[in-house]
C-alpha cells in the first residue's frame, strides 16, 4: 500500500488550505457529529450476559477509519469522557464513571485503541478495498477485545474459559455483521469521493 495522509473525511470536508479558525471549527463540528453517531448507535442494544451487544463498535469502526487517527481518536476520547462525566451516551443510556469502570470498561478503552489503529491503517490505504478494509476491521476488533477481555476477567474473577464464553463468544456473529457493513461502506464512500473529484 502506498502511504497517504488524507482521511476519507478530508475528501468530503477538506481542511487543507483553510484558515486556522475554520479548520479548528471543522474539527470540532466533525468530532461533535462523531460523538452523536456513537451515542445513537450505542442505543442499539441487545443485553447478553454482563456485556451487551451494541451498535457502538460499528460507530467506532466508521469514525476511526473515516476521520483518521488524530481526529478519530479525539472523537472517541471525547465520547468516553462525556459518558464518564454523566451524559447518557453509553449503551442503553448508561453514564457515569462507575459504569465506565464496570464490566464494559476494558471494551471502552479498546474503542480508543481501535479508532487510532484504524486511522493509521486507513492512512495507508487499507480502507480503499473491501478485502483490506475487512482485514483492518478485524485488527480493530482485536484491539477492542484484548483490553475488554482482560478487564472483564479481572472484574468478574473468571477463568479464561468463562471469560471468553461471557465476553467474546456471544458477540462474534454481531461483530461480523458490523464488520461487513463497515467494510462495504468505506470503500464505497471512496468510490463516491473519486467520482466527485473527477467531475
Amino acid at each position: 500500500m502506498t502511504q497517504r495522509t488524507a482521511a476519507l473525511l478530508d475528501h468530503f470536508v477538506p481542511a487543507r488550505g483553510a484558515p486556522a479558525l475554520a479548520a479548528a471549527a471543522r474539527s470540532v463540528a466533525c468530532a461533535a457529529g462523531g460523538v452523536l453517531l456513537l451515542a445513537l448507535l450505542s442505543q442499539v442494544r441487545v443485553p447478553i450476559g454482563p456485556v451487551p451487544v451494541t451498535g457502538q463498535t460499528l460507530g467506532v469502526l466508521l469514525v476511526g477509519a473515516a476521520f483518521g487517527a488524530p481526529l478519530g481518536l479525539a472523537t472517541v476520547a471525547l465520547y468516553l469522557a462525556l459518558g464518564a462525566c454523566g451524559l447518557p451516551v453509553f449503551a442503553g443510556g448508561q453514564a457515569g464513571l462507575a459504569y465506565a469502570l464496570g464490566p464494559t470498561g476494558g471494551y471502552l478503552v479498546g474503542f480508543a485503541l481501535a479508532a487510532a489503529l484504524l486511522g493509521r491503517l486507513s492512512a495507508r490505504g487499507w480502507d480503499r478495498s473491501v478485502l483490506t478494509c475487512a482485514a483492518a476491521m478485524l485488527l480493530a476488533n482485536a484491539a477492542i477485545y484484548l483490553p475488554g477481555l482482560l478487564w472483564l476477567r479481572h472484574y468478574l474473577g473468571l477463568d479464561w474459559g468463562a471469560t471468553l464464553a461471557a465476553g467474546l463468544a456471544p458477540f462474534v456473529l454481531g461483530d461480523l455483521v458490523k464488520l461487513a457493513i463497515a467494510a462495504a461502506a468505506l470503500p464505497g464512500a471512496w468510490r463516491l469521493a473519486g467520482r466527485g473529484a473527477a467531475r
